[in-house]
């Protein structure tokens, strides 16, 4: 049985015009493996829009595997999230003009949702690749977070198990170049390989490392 695996990045925010999380995702459009096949979506940079369209799409696609990825500008690595909160709290305005503050993503939530990704290994395989990885524990409280916890709290409601998380990638380093502040970056054929890589991980791993 081929396996599907769905992978999510938005469109670019807060005035960019371009975003690595997407760029990296379109990038692996069309990928097919051994017993699995990639499908690829655009998210908006929308509080209430993102996890509309998410759901949507596991709904319609039954994936077996979702990676939502991000962009962390500001973070010199590839975090992979652990978990999620259910807060919103945006200190900019989203693509949409909304800003919430301190406002439950699910009345009926609970506080936070774990990642059900093998992130330890898949950041033990990035390490390993040479790439600058490693598991954080805080995905913000900005749209990403959002769609975590959306992700999360959807996938939790399914009749078969679904392997889901969230991955932040850095700034481009065309993007890094074009602020003062110098932020770290990192090239894009590593941010995709970084991509490729967990979702093999995800894929090939049934119980995550300890350490």
């Amino acid at each position: 049985m081929i396996k599907t695996v769905l992978l999510t990045g938005f469109e670019p925010f807060n005035g960019a015009t371009i975003n690595p999380a997407w760029e990296a995702v379109r990038a692996l459009e069309g990928w097919q493996g051994d017993g699995f096949q990639v499908e690829v979506r655009q998210l908006p940079c929308v509080f209430g829009d993102a996890i509309e369209d998410l759901t949507a799409l596991i709904d319609e696609l039954h994936p077996d595997v979702v990676i939502a990825v991000g962009q962390a500008g500001g973070r010199p690595d590839i975090s992979v999230e652990r978990v999620a909160i259910n807060v919103d709290d945006a200190s900019i305005l989203d693509n949409g003009g909304q800003q919430p503050v301190d406002t439950a993503i699910a009345a009926d939530g609970p506080a936070a949702y774990f990642s059900t990704l093998p992130i330890k290994a898949i950041v033990h395989a990035l390490r390993e690749r040479g790439l600058v990885a490693g598991v954080s524990q805080t995905a913000g409280t900005f749209v990403c977070n959002h769609v975590f916890y959306g992700l999360m709290h959807h996938a939790s409601t399914q009749p078969q198990p679904i392997k889901a998380g969230f991955i932040h990638v850095p700034f481009l380093p065309e993007q890094a170049a074009a602020r003062p502040d110098a932020p770290p970056s990192m090239a894009l054929e590593d941010i995709i390989a970084g991509v490729k890589l967990a979702v093999e991980v995800t894929l090939g791993v049934d119980t995550d490392l300890r350490e």
